[in-house]
């Protein structure tokens, strides 16, 4: 059974992008988002997609099952969303054996910055970086689902004031 083991943190400034790689484009929407599942159409770079069914977010460990499909297909189905697609850019930041993934987002959600690192298991450690911020793995507010139904763009301005805004 497929797993997904992450923890997701906010970022305090641009220090991360040293070391990065250039970044994937991801474009997702999501078709369905009840308690129990979110499925998700994923884009990447205008190349390839995935459709993705995931169990209840704001936790450490969760199912997460990720299929290929041609990209007419994540095309059609995109039309079907439920609420905004959620644009971003992708970079991969390897760290002290394990990666960050860095999500710049853009369009509704411009000026979140994101970081996720996959764990091999709940109570690994690992050394945080500087330009780590704020833990928002339990804070479902931050989920991509969340944000295709509630954009960071439409939050009060208290709501978005602890934020490092990249425009990059």
């Amino acid at each position: 059974m497929a797993h997904e083991i992450e923890r997701k943190f906010l970022v305090k400034d641009d220090r991360w992008r040293h070391g990065a790689d250039g970044g994937v484009s991801i474009r997702q929407a999501y078709l369905c988002r009840t308690p129990s599942i979110s499925l998700r159409i994923r884009v990447a770079d205008e190349s390839r997609a995935t459709l993705t069914v995931k169990s209840p977010e704001a936790q450490i460990r969760r199912l997460e099952f990720e299929y290929p499909i041609p990209l007419a297909d994540a095309y059609a189905l995109i039309a079907l969303r439920e609420g905004a697609i959620v644009e971003k850019r992708r970079h991969r930041l390897p760290w002290r054996g394990l990666t960050f993934e860095i999500d710049v987002f853009q369009g509704e959600n411009q000026g979140l910055v994101i970081a996720e690192i996959e764990l091999p298991h709940e109570s690994a450690c690992f050394e945080k970086p500087a330009w780590l911020g704020a833990e928002i793995t339990a804070d479902a507010r931050y989920s991509n689902a969340s944000l295709a139904a509630r954009p960071f763009s439409s939050w009060s301005t208290p709501s978005r004031a602890n934020h490092f805004v990249s425009l990059k």
